[in-house]
């Protein structure tokens, strides 16, 4: 019988559920406005998370962010640590995720493409 959700994704969804209502809630760093947590890898001992993040945030803005989520790391983890039950609490590495920006950034290319080649009807 083959498991639809293993132990380390069950606790991987369980980290990425408090780690967004903790930021949501508790985190009081101005740098870290709106963002959204949409994946979170764990390595196989639970010593290590990697936080996939997106935001409609660019530039520097992107970058006071990260710092502010570094910056809040050890809260985080020591608040994550009392919220779910693991033998270990993981280090928590924060990365932005350029999915949806990759995404939106294609879409406008495809939608570029297609407004501006040849036209197919001539009036001659």
């Amino acid at each position: 019988m083959s498991e639809r959700y293993s132990r380390s994704d069950r606790v991987s969804e369980a980290i990425r559920r408090e780690l967004a209502q903790l930021i949501a809630t508790e985190l009081k760093d101005p740098r870290v406005g709106m963002i959204s947590l949409t994946a979170v890898e764990i390595t196989p001992d639970y010593a290590h998370a990697k936080i996939f993040y997106t935001t409609m945030a660019e530039g520097e803005a992107l970058a006071h962010i990260q710092e502010g989520l570094v910056r809040a790391s050890g809260f985080l983890r020591r608040e994550l640590g009392r919220r779910v039950r693991i033998h270990t609490t993981p280090a928590l590495h924060f990365v932005h995720d350029e999915t949806l920006a990759r995404a939106d950034h294609l879409s406008r290319l495809i939608d570029k493409a297609l407004h501006s080649g040849p036209s197919s009807s001539s009036d001659d």
